[in-house]
């Protein structure tokens, strides 16, 4: 019988890998529907008709359709493993919330810009701009400084136990530790073994296995 839960996308698509990290996680059986992005499959009318944006990932769980990653993302560990949320208290839940918000707001665009300009844009035959690479790893620069008063405080970003707020940093930290920048993370004490424990997971070491440094662009040359 096949799974009741199937995510359409690319599993190198660190949005896609996100919600297939929570499903892991929460140790959900899912089928990962194969698309390919260079036969403009997301462009497809089926796959419009379940994300008119036509971006990956899309879930389908049961008659349940849904697109945006961190949406899926909260919807699987609601239903599946809402300790990850913080559920239990109001409080834990909002320290949950803060930190997702940061993740998506303050570190994401900087770290992402960077996987771009580095890792990306050349593996498609551009060449970076190192004036984009240059101000955003200033901002992150300034963010990990911040997550290092926060992690010397507290195991995890929201509190002692691991929780989405953590996950949710997992896919595109794993391209830019592939980058040049990497010490960014590495020089500092408490976000680097946050790091390590997280890519350490059974869960992250798995879908780590769907995500090769070059995002499955070196092959494409073809």
């Amino acid at each position: 019988m096949a799974p009741a839960v199937k995510v359409y996308g690319w599993a190198v698509s660190p949005f896609v890998a996100r919600p297939l990290l929570c499903l892991e996680e929460a140790g959900v059986e899912y089928e990962l529907v194969s698309m390919s992005r260079a036969a403009g499959d997301h462009r497809q009318p089926d796959f419009l008709a379940r994300n008119p944006f036509g971006q990956v990932p899309v879930l389908e769980d049961g008659d349940l359709t849904l697109f945006e990653s961190r949406a899926i993302a909260r919807h699987v560990l609601r239903k599946h493993k809402p300790e990850l949320l913080g559920c239990g208290s109001p409080e834990a839940e909002a320290m949950v919330d803060v930190w997702l918000e940061v993740e998506a707001h303050q570190y994401n665009p900087a770290a992402s810009a960077i996987v771009v300009q580095c890792i990306i844009l050349p593996l498609l035959g551009g060449a970076r701009d190192q004036a984009v690479v240059d101000e955003n790893v200033a901002k992150l620069k300034k963010v990990l400084e911040v997550y290092e008063a926060r992690l010397s405080a507290s195991r995890y970003l929201a509190g002692d136990d691991i929780s989405l707020a953590d996950l949710s940093h997992f896919p595109f930290t794993r391209y830019f530790m592939e980058t040049e920048y990497a010490p960014l993370v590495a020089e500092l004490p408490h976000v680097n073994a946050w790091w390590e424990g997280l890519k350490a997971r059974p869960a992250a070491r798995k879908v780590t296995e769907l995500m090769p440094p070059d995002l499955g662009l070196g092959k494409k040359a073809e």
